[in-house]
């Protein structure tokens, strides 16, 4: 070939700009997700990212690809993990931008394997059906190992739309996976165009011709969702911290008085056994109403971050220790090596971090039993369906002034109504800064409290429904079947590969 022939030649975006192309498809995905919810940028993205899948010569190439797209991703997807370390910038905001890139780096990791067993075991349109298997297996793995860490899944684009009706049958991961399988098939527009874009058609027609759901029952109980804002740098601060603890105790004193009263987590700056005389004042505030709330307390196992239920005297009838902490931030893993380097757990008031609790257990209070969740606890749905019976509403207290005021606090928000729709079950939730909120059993915001915004919102508890299939069966079903799937394409290879 002559030079002139060269340069005549049509240069090949997918062999030669795949690599920022993979990464911005990512970015573009991201969008999809709170705040901004930017919905047609998921199926561009998907498909885009499943033909560059289509156009990978080598295996190696296609992990690289997803690692890309899933850097992509998780770099503007959890860029709110970068705020917790602003708190006290001068000790900890170095640590920042090796924390983003490391994390966003790392669950990009389930990604690429992901789409290097789909180029290994699929082979021309069938690499998209392994694709959709393989995907969903990692989003399993990015859920549960390592204590997992399943922020930023894809059913969390979609909880303003009817297609969260899905979840109290298949939970979230299936609900994943049937957002993969019609946006993935738009890979194939070229090849084969009416393949690619009837999945997407179809599932539009069908969630817009879905009738309205009704307005959930309310029950006679009265909740009052207490929202203090404190900023994370002020919240144990002396000179401000008591402030938001009479702040407080000035939104649980007003009239009318509700039935219960719910404060964030951590609520005060005192452990539990220094308390004072803080307990008997909060209750009298709240005129004999049962009074929820998060402390820090000191067990046999040491610290606890921890909710607890006062009755009308101010003793504390019920407690809760969060049982999923958070790693680096309520706890170090290998504790004493980090300590050598100045890494200690950004939340914990002990250089050992938080000891956590037995798991998931119900409490019984003035309105019904509660399964209580504690911040990061509500992002799994697997603790929830780890709860001992069914209870009656889901209780989460939590303090998001450490996600900032951007992204994080919203993400936080779409997780907790998942979990609500999932059990059919409504939730209350008191954030230090927002957003407090009373969600009913399909997931929908009644009653919240703005972002950054001191006050409280009093709702009617509303009334559960009937426990779903997802609260029976959890995620085995889906993951039995996905599994199925992957086993069956890898069998089909390993035919084809013998047969050669």
């Amino acid at each position: 070939m002559t030079g002139a022939q060269r340069l005549r030649r049509p240069v090949s975006l997918a062999r030669y700009g795949f690599a920022p192309l993979a990464f911005g498809l990512g970015a573009l995905l991201s969008l999809g997700l709170a705040p901004l919810h930017f919905l047609w940028g998921v199926p561009v993205a998907l498909g885009g990212a499943a033909a560059l899948l289509l156009a990978a010569t080598t295996v190696r190439r296609a992990a690289l690809l997803g690692w890309l797209f899933g850097t992509g991703y998780f770099i503007f997807g959890v860029s709110w993990i970068v705020e917790p370390f602003q708190v006290d910038p001068d000790r900890h905001a170095w640590m920042a931008p090796f924390a983003l890139v490391f994390l966003a780096a790392g669950l990009a990791l389930f990604w690429g394997a992901a789409f290097a067993l789909a180029a290994r075991l699929g082979q021309g349109g069938w690499r998209l059906l392994a694709l959709l298997a393989f995907w969903t297996l990692a989003e399993f793995g990015r859920a549960y190992l390592f204590t997992g860490l399943p922020w930023a899944a894809l059913g969390q684009f979609w909880i303003d739309t009817s297609a969260v009706r899905l979840l109290p049958w298949v939970g979230p991961h299936g609900l994943a996976m049937a957002c993969l399988a019609i946006c993935l098939p738009l890979g194939l527009l070229r090849q084969r165009p009416v393949i690619a874009v009837v999945p997407v058609v179809f599932a539009a027609v069908a969630l817009a011709a879905l009738p309205p759901l009704p307005e959930p029952a309310r029950s006679d109980h009265i909740v009052r969702l207490v929202q203090p804002n404190a900023p994370q740098h002020q919240k144990w601060h002396p000179d401000f911290a008591w402030g938001f603890v009479r702040r407080q105790i000035e939104f649980t004193a007003a009239d009318p008085r509700p039935d219960l009263v719910v404060w964030p987590e951590t609520s005060v700056p005192v452990l539990l056994e220094n308390e004072a005389g803080l307990l008997q004042a909060i209750s009298e505030a709240s005129g004999g109403a049962q009074v929820v709330m998060g402390v820090q307390r000191r067990g046999q196992s040491g610290y606890h971050n921890s909710l607890i239920a006062l009755d009308g005297n101010g003793a504390v009838s019920a407690t809760y220790d969060k049982a999923h902490l958070v790693p680096f931030g309520e706890y170090v893993p290998f504790a004493d090596f980090w300590a050598r380097f100045g890494v200690f757990g950004l939340a914990a008031q002990a250089s050992g971090g938080y000891a956590p609790g037995p798991g998931a257990q119900l409490l019984s209070l003035s309105i019904g039993r509660a399964l209580p969740l504690i911040c990061y606890e509500a992002v799994f749905p697997q603790d929830v369906n780890a709860a001992p019976a069914r209870p009656d509403y889901l209780l989460q207290i939590t303090n998001d002034a450490w996600f900032g005021s951007y992204s994080g606090p919203y993400q936080h928000l779409v997780q907790a109504r998942m979990r609500a729709a999932e059990q059919g079950l409504p939730m209350m939730r008191a954030a230090n800064t927002g957003v407090s909120a009373m969600i009913g059993p399909r997931g929908q915001l009644l009653d919240s409290l703005a972002l950054d915004e001191a006050g409280y919102v009093d709702s009617q508890l509303p009334v559960a429904l009937p426990p779903t299939l997802y609260s029976r069966s959890g995620d085995w079903p889906m993951f039995l079947l996905t599994l199925l799937l992957a086993g069956f394409l890898a069998l089909g290879h390993r035919r084809a590969a013998l047969r050669s």
